[in-house]
């Protein structure tokens, strides 16, 4: 759908064409999206950045709907020891959609459950996602968590980065990072160390970001957007 902008003050060779693209009228697939309840994370806000995006979500913990789903979220703000008692049964189904081949982006805690196991809370197993631990920032100085906009650099061959500018800024809120093998890392940040802050799996399908996409701006939802076009 197109709409001509006008003004009675502006030569008409000047009027603006904005294209809307809005499924229904360009034929492009909804995806829809599921994400996953399991008591923690910024459930609300998740789903809107994902609706704006152009997906169809669901806030569910329900077997059935993940199974249906195109594609999956496991966002989260918490402990990891938490975050791995609440998902509980939950684990199984993960398992089987990424075995399957479906996209799920985790966020935040949500990606560090990825990994193999964490230090926090005297140590826990993770999903094993992808090989790595979670440990805490160390540096002497720093101020924990770190919290608020900082910048990345990224691999650009990633289709996850597509239209977004390297160096962009994005929004942090952590006291833990990952450590992992660089084979898995396409993007890093620094504060203190340097981190990974996007990490992926070997077959392309599980993606981790150590940052809010919901929470930072028109970047954060090109990177949804993008997602959405791997699903």
């Amino acid at each position: 759908m197109f709409i001509v902008q006008h003004s009675n003050t502006i030569p008409q060779q000047y009027y603006t064409i904005i294209c809307i693209c809005d499924p229904l009228f360009t034929g492009i697939l909804v995806k829809t999206i599921v994400v996953i309840d399991y008591g923690l994370g910024n459930l609300k806000s998740v789903r809107r950045a994902f609706e704006r995006a152009g997906a169809r979500v669901a806030v569910s913990k329900s077997l059935a709907d993940i199974r249906g789903a195109d594609g999956l979220v496991l966002p989260g703000v918490g402990a990891f020891h938490d975050g791995m008692a609440r998902l509980g049964a939950l684990r199984d189904v993960l398992f089987e959609a990424v075995d399957d081949g479906k996209m799920l982006l985790g966020i935040c805690l949500g990606m560090q459950m990825f990994l193999g196991e964490s230090e926090e809370g005297g140590g826990r197993a993770g999903l094993g996602l992808i090989p790595g631990r979670v440990v805490r920032f160390a540096v002497d100085g720093l101020k924990i968590p770190h919290m608020g906009w900082n910048s990345i650099s990224f691999d650009r061959g990633l289709r996850f980065f597509r239209g977004v500018p390297d160096r962009s800024y994005v929004y942090f809120v952590h006291s833990y990072y990952v450590e992992v093998g660089g084979e898995f890392v396409v993007a890093t940040c620094e504060y203190g160390v340097d981190f990974a802050a996007v990490v992926v799996n070997r077959a392309g399908n599980v993606i981790g970001t150590q940052f809010h996409p919901e929470k930072s701006g028109d970047v954060g939802l090109r990177m949804i957007r993008n997602f959405l076009e791997m699903v």
